[in-house]
């Protein structure tokens, strides 16, 4: 059988992202930004989350990503590396090509 790149590394990453995940688990995270600001993120299942930023809410899915965990919804990006105290995440602006764009926060979880 064969299985392409895409959908491999996809896989890849939901699985790596998502260690430790348990249908049914849900858990949230605050992320302290260079900035001053606060991220919250509720992550809701094993591929998506919901990323809360200067008082607005973004529904976000699961993407492919070559490290950690990176989810992409209304025009922006949260990629986090690690989980709990001290994980980092960077909230960036997400391009219509698919790619990560200008880097907005830059955070540390508390």
């Amino acid at each position: 059988m064969k299985v392409s790149v895409p959908l491999l590394l996809s896989s890849v990453c939901l699985i790596s992202a998502c260690s430790g995940f348990q249908q049914g688990d849900a858990f949230a995270q605050k992320y302290e930004c260079e900035s001053g600001e606060v991220v919250a993120v509720n992550y809701q299942a094993p591929d998506s989350a919901a990323v809360y930023y200067q008082g607005t809410r973004y529904d976000m899915e699961i993407a492919a990503s070559a490290s950690g965990a990176r989810y992409v919804g209304g025009g922006i990006e949260w990629w986090v590396k690690g989980s709990g105290p001290d994980s980092e995440g960077l909230l960036l602006k997400h391009r219509a090509g698919g790619s990560s764009g200008d880097i907005i926060e830059s955070c540390t979880a508390l």
